[in-house]
């Protein structure tokens, strides 16, 4: 048997695959549900990918979509870096939306398109990252996490021991896992 070629499909992964079988227990309800949720992560993806553009040109937006135009503008403004790797380990690291580190203040930024409230806790994290990979006590600055989302900006500025609990808590679980790669 000489099996047909889809090199059109390579690297590409279909809305009722075989290894997201849970397809088959849906009705048609839940079926428009997920259809509906993919669109809007598509979309949202869509976003974060103008934004990102936006700011690496420092073109501004029009206040048609004021969550996007404030995220932009900020990122120009505060001349901050888009999709920034940050990296401890293998087992812990993850790319921040936008991020500069100016004048001892690390602000950290994140473009949300969806409706689901978010939590601070995904910024904590890329901040204990920042401060583990460039040997930053996070006592030692300052540090402000923005969350844009609904048309609102939500900003705060964690304290200094939850960063470094993070921290601790990064090196510890990496050497837990480094030990259990090797007991396998």
């Amino acid at each position: 048997m000489i099996f047909n070629r889809h090199s059109a499909l390579e690297g590409k992964h279909a809305f009722l695959s075989p290894s997201s079988y849970h397809w088959i227990n849906y009705d048609e309800a839940k079926l428009e549900a997920r259809w509906t949720a993919a669109r809007a992560a598509a979309r949202g993806t869509s976003l974060h990918e103008l934004a990102h553009q936006a700011i690496r040109l420092g073109v501004k937006l029009s206040t048609a979509n004021k969550t996007l135009s404030m995220y932009v503008t900020d990122g120009i403004g505060y001349k901050m870096e888009v999709e920034q790797p940050l990296f401890y380990s293998d087992n812990a690291f993850g790319t921040a939306d936008t991020i500069s580190f100016r004048r001892k203040t690390l602000r950290i930024h994140d473009l949300k398109t969806g409706l689901t409230q978010t939590s601070d806790k995904q910024l904590e994290v890329y901040a204990a990252l920042f401060c583990l990979e460039y040997g930053v006590s996070p006592y030692d600055i300052e540090i402000e996490l923005r969350i844009y989302q609904n048309d609102e900006v939500r900003v705060s500025h964690p304290d200094p021991e939850r960063i470094l609990y993070i921290m601790d808590k990064i090196i510890y679980f990496d050497q837990q896992i480094e030990m259990m790669k090797e007991d396998s």
